[in-house]
């Protein structure tokens, strides 16, 4: 952090843009300028606010303690601590540099001095914190998912980036706003002439194309040079670029720019993107995400506009979701759906969901049609019956080897990092008691532990001791893990379950032990049972009951489909799904047109 007594101009800052020239100058002649590198704080959480201060350049995120991510965020020509300062306590937040930036510093002594001789400068001060309290009251401080405005490129492993990457993803961005690319050879021109990347002049400038743009593309030297480090400090989002295949130990290390990313950025800040000469199935990812914490990672062809329009949306808070909700074999709902949206030229970026939500959206993902994935869900449930087996019941109720091992001849042998389409599942996690959120390993493994119905199937455990069961314990329609991961619009599935017919059923009529034995040893003298649900039912239907309310996670931009299940159809009656994969189709390509004509977001790219 530098500072100097300096005369800037005030006519660009927004808070004094009603004052008089000559109370403007008698502001200048008070003000002190502050340098502040990326990273370091401003003010303090509890210490004394014995200044306030106005941002000229850059951007700032303010945060809380106890609070993970920043509760707000000041750009050019807002106030910083001007509540704490005019209210005479202490600092309520911490203020951080989120770039190299530039603000003015008045003091206690120098404001004390200014109010005698320019009265003008408290109104304008307390008609700034007004405008803070608005907004703040109004919920517009900071909009959940920000877009970066200022999206770095830099080199993953040892080889370039490819020019024809650079000017793909800045054609990809045009679609969304103008852009502003900055490299070493047009720096110069740029910064108007400036060299030294660290003068006020420059900073100034670079932030002056945030203003005259929607994003600015910087990219950076091969190697960790002064403008390479200036274009990361810069950035609110850096690419690390890698280009896959026939890679040797040397070609997945980090470099140092990546290095100097690290110490810079949080993981979220930082994605890695791993460029392909073709769209051939996908191998050794996790050789590359081993030694990076990043916040996602995208693979993208060469050869396919469409991967580079994918990780645009994803850069500017556009990306498609598809989220699937658990409910047993009413999930062959999710086939038909897909199937429609599919059919009307919908493309998804991203796919989730929980239990059996989530293994349709793995096949999708795994770039299965409709159709097969409708003949994948025949053999497995119908038949190969693999949730029909039962065992005795010390771990569970049914024989997971047999589930595991049809489970196994479907997905086996993929991972979640291979896939070219992101995507995810929720289990619940018995050892912490929270949830799990799987991105990454076995695909198989994913499924499997998201669909563990307690009881009716043992727990999934981990390499390292983490006990898993289904995710919808606590996130059934999981919503919310897909804004964590991205903004923009979503497919939202959910299902009214139908609700049960009234049963004759005396409850003294229920079997004893003793009683099903003999019935078992003896079946031409046994009796019908009573006609009450089954286990399976049972123990679904009590998990499917405890929803969590997921509709307030919901955004304007997520459309929520809620297919109609036939009322008489059981939560494991999957001997019925083609049925229901037909009736969530025909009902969809009929909503379809209707939200179509809505304008809803969701759809809007058909």
């Amino acid at each position: 952090m530098t500072s100097k007594r300096i005369g800037l101009g005030l006519s660009d800052v927004t808070i004094f843009g009603d004052l008089l020239p000559s109370e403007r100058a008698a502001v200048e002649s008070e003000l002190e300028t502050i340098a502040l590198d990326r990273g370091r704080v401003l003010v303090r959480q509890g210490d004394v606010a014995d200044a306030l201060f106005i941002v000229v350049s850059g951007r700032f995120d303010v945060s809380v303690a106890g609070r993970t991510d920043p509760i707000a965020e000041v750009g050019p020509g807002s106030p910083i601590g001007e509540i704490a300062f005019l209210a005479g306590g202490v600092r309520t937040a911490t203020v951080t540099a989120a770039r190299d930036s530039l603000v003015l510093k008045l003091g206690r002594e120098q404001f004390d001095r200014l109010c005698v001789r320019t009265p003008a400068i408290w109104r304008t001060l307390t008609a700034a914190l007004a405008r803070r309290l608005a907004d703040q009251t109004a919920g517009r401080a900071m909009p959940e998912g920000a877009i970066p405005r200022t999206i770095t490129i830099i080199p993953a492993g040892p080889r370039p980036v490819p020019s024809r990457f650079v000017s793909g993803l800045e054609a990809a961005l045009r679609q969304f706003g103008s852009v502003a690319l900055v490299r070493s050879d047009n720096l110069r021109r740029m910064l108007g002439g400036h060299t030294d990347l660290n003068s006020s002049a420059a900073m100034q400038a670079l932030n002056a194309l945030e203003s005259a743009h929607q994003f600015v593309l910087y990219v950076a030297d091969p190697e960790l040079t002064p403008w390479s480090e200036k274009a990361i400090r810069q950035a609110d989002q850096v690419l690390r670029v890698g280009t896959a295949g026939r890679e040797t130990r040397a070609d997945i290390a980090q470099n140092r720019l990546e290095e100097f990313a690290s110490g810079l950025l949080q993981p979220k800040a930082q994605r890695l993107v791993l460029l392909h000469d073709s769209r051939d199935p996908l191998t050794g990812t996790a050789h590359w995400l081993c030694p990076r914490n990043v916040g996602m990672h995208h693979h993208v062809a060469l050869t396919d506009r469409s991967d580079i329009d994918r990780l645009a949306r994803f850069l500017t808070g556009n990306a498609l979701g598809f989220v699937a909700c658990g409910g047993g074999a009413f999930c062959a709902a999710h086939v038909g759906l897909y199937k429609a949206f599919q059919e009307c030229g919908l493309k998804f970026d991203i796919m989730g969901g929980t239990s059996g939500g989530s293994a349709m959206t793995a096949a999708f993902a795994m770039g299965l049609a409709p159709e097969d994935v409708d003949r994948a869900t025949h053999d497995i449930f119908v038949t190969r019956k693999a949730l029909r087996r039962y065992t005795w019941p010390r771990y569970s109720l049914l024989d997971h080897t047999h589930f595991d091992a049809v489970l196994n001849e479907h997905y086996a042998g993929v991972t979640i990092e291979d896939l070219w389409i992101p995507y995810f599942a929720i289990s619940t996690n018995l050892s912490s008691h929270g949830l799990h959120r799987h991105t990454r390993g076995d695909l198989w493994a994913a499924i499997r532990a998201s669909g563990s119905i307690p009881a009716l199937l043992p727990p999934y455990y981990t390499k390292d001791g983490q006990m898993l069961v289904d995710g919808c314990l606590l996130d059934n329609v999981p919503i919310r893990s897909m804004h964590e991961l991205k903004g923009g619009p979503n497919i939202v599935v959910s299902f009214d379950v139908p609700q049960l017919e009234r049963f004759s059923v005396d409850y003294q009529t229920l079997p004893s032990r003793q009683d099903l034995v003999r019935r078992a040893l003896v079946p031409f003298r046994r009796a019908p049972l009573p006609d009450a649900p089954g286990l399976g039912s049972v123990l679904m239907r009590s998990l499917m009951v405890n929803r969590q309310d997921f509709e307030r996670h919901m955004t304007p931009r997520d459309l929520l489909m809620v297919p109609p299940l036939p009322r008489d159809m059981g939560v494991l009656q999957w001997s019925r799904h083609s049925e229901l994969m037909q009736s969530a189709y025909r009902w969809a390509m009929a909503e379809i047109p209707r939200l179509q004509a809505e304008g809803h977001p969701a759809v809007a790219r058909i």
